[in-house]
């Protein structure tokens, strides 16, 4: 049976592995497998282990880890008028493809649940096309109200 539980920093390294499975698929990588893995489990283990704004909840099965999601709570500026003042950015849901089946839906749930325990005010994410019906279902409208600049990075030039 699949549990969901919060991220710790001793899943860091397999937590990294899934974000490379999870990105490389999607676009080829500008950085090697390995260095790649232990440049993002480094970073992984430092938002679990110390008091980030960074939450992460995991899919365990049978002790494996099949999933992950990341939520980034931000502070918003204080306002005089009814209206939380936080707001989360949702990030990297990703199940392996042999495992899903409602596991994502569990860890968005589990996010959610966070964020409305903690008085976020609304949670955006940049959806992969396959995921919008998911999201969709949890009451996220598509095209909304949030505007996004690409800034371009050159990275040729990485130190990487």
């Amino acid at each position: 049976m699949t549990v969901v539980r919060s991220a710790t920093s001793a899943d860091a390294g397999m937590l990294a592995e899934l974000r490379w499975e999870f990105r490389a698929a999607r676009q080829p990588p500008v950085e090697t497998h390995d260095a790649f893995v232990k440049r993002c489990a480094a970073w992984m283990r430092s938002e679990l282990t110390t008091p980030h704004a960074w939450r992460a909840w995991v899919a365990v099965d049978e002790g494996a880890i099949i999933g992950q999601v990341w939520l980034n709570a931000l502070e918003k500026i204080p306002n005089p008028i009814g209206e939380a003042e936080r707001h989360a950015y949702l990030s990297n849901l990703y199940v392996k493809p042999s495992e899903r089946g409602g596991t994502g839906t569990r860890l968005l749930e589990t996010a959610l649940a966070w964020a409305r325990e903690h008085g976020v005010d609304r949670v955006v994410l940049w959806p992969s096309p396959r995921s919008v019906t998911l999201y969709l279902k949890h009451g996220f409208t598509h095209g909304g109200d949030v505007m996004e600049l690409r800034v371009e990075k050159d990275f040729s030039s990485s130190s990487r």
